[in-house]
């Protein structure tokens, strides 16, 4: 079994609207996303971290998927572990009961805070007020389930984080077919391995995310009015995407905007035929006058 000592501080929690699971780590090891967090739609999440046990990730969750309890998961791993006074482990179950364990072992400062829904922990950090802040940003924070984990992820880093320093960050969430193209439940896996600030700048990963792999929201789209038809039609001409002219937004058009869009990767934020996306807009208009300068 592999063994790391990963000093970090992390949230594990559930959306029971979204019907979503997830982990955000931030920690001063390299690629620590890459070994703590797991998780699985419509079973549960886990952070395995401290002198880590890798296979509390897999055997946790299989664990979960029959139905079993976050505290009992971590009591049964736990205990078939020589060494689990080392650990430390946070899991949120399928019903978003969340349990934490700190070995004694674990070095100071360690612990870790359980509520509904959520659990933060971490070690080797600056202080207890790392986890009580991540605590409070997330329960605190509207929106969903990866913005709630990423407030809750730079509130512990602003209030200390890891006692020696910063390196890597990361964020997984689970959701049926939360995927690109809805074949896995992998909705966000985004990762910071080596940088002197991660949690900012996965904080900017997530907004292109969100621009480049996510549906628009209904905040995000404007009405077609024939002002914007004109300039869209000018803009997909300049690029070369839009030859000759049509009434309104018709057909040749439409085409002309999804091709633009593919090639950029905006498909995920085609709207129809009546409203376009804002940001797509936006992408279109700095292309535009980028060809024309």
């Amino acid at each position: 079994m592999a063994l790391m000592r990963i000093a970090t501080f992390s949230i594990v929690a559930h959306d029971p609207e979204s019907e979503e699971w997830g982990v955000a780590v931030a920690s001063k090891f390299l690629a620590a996303a890459s070994v703590v967090p797991w998780a699985r739609a419509k079973v549960g999440a886990i952070a395995t971290q401290a002198l880590a046990n890798i296979g509390y990730g897999p055997d946790g969750l299989e664990q979960l998927s029959e139905g079993r309890s976050a505290q009992d998961v971590i009591a049964a791993l736990t205990a078939a572990d020589d060494d689990a006074e080392n650990r430390q482990v946070g899991i949120v179950d399928s019903k978003g009961r969340a349990a934490t364990f700190t070995g004694t072992s674990c070095f100071e400062w360690a612990g870790g805070i359980a509520g509904d829904g959520y659990c933060v922990q971490g070690n080797i950090l600056t202080g207890p007020e790392v986890v009580e802040a991540m605590k409070e940003a997330f329960v605190s924070t509207p929106g969903d389930l990866a913005d709630r984990m990423l407030e809750a992820l730079i509130a512990g880093d602003r209030a200390g984080g890891d006692s020696r320093g910063r390196q890597s960050a990361g964020i997984l969430v689970a959701k049926e077919g939360g995927s690109y193209g809805g074949f896995t439940d992998k909705a966000l896996d985004l990762r910071v391995d080596d940088h002197p600030d991660p949690v900012p700048e996965l904080h900017r990963l997530r907004g292109l995310h969100r621009l480049y792999l996510e549906k628009p929201s209904p905040d995000d789209l404007v009405d077609l009015t024939d002002e914007l038809i004109l300039e869209i039609k000018e803009g997909l001409a300049g690029l070369g995407f839009l030859e000759g002219d049509e009434n309104g937004f018709g057909e040749a058009t439409q085409k002309a905007l999804q091709g633009f869009m593919g090639i950029e990767n905006l498909e995920m934020r085609w709207a129809d035929d009546e409203k376009v996306d804002r940001h797509v807009l936006r992408f279109l208009r700095d292309k535009a006058a980028g060809v024309g300068s």
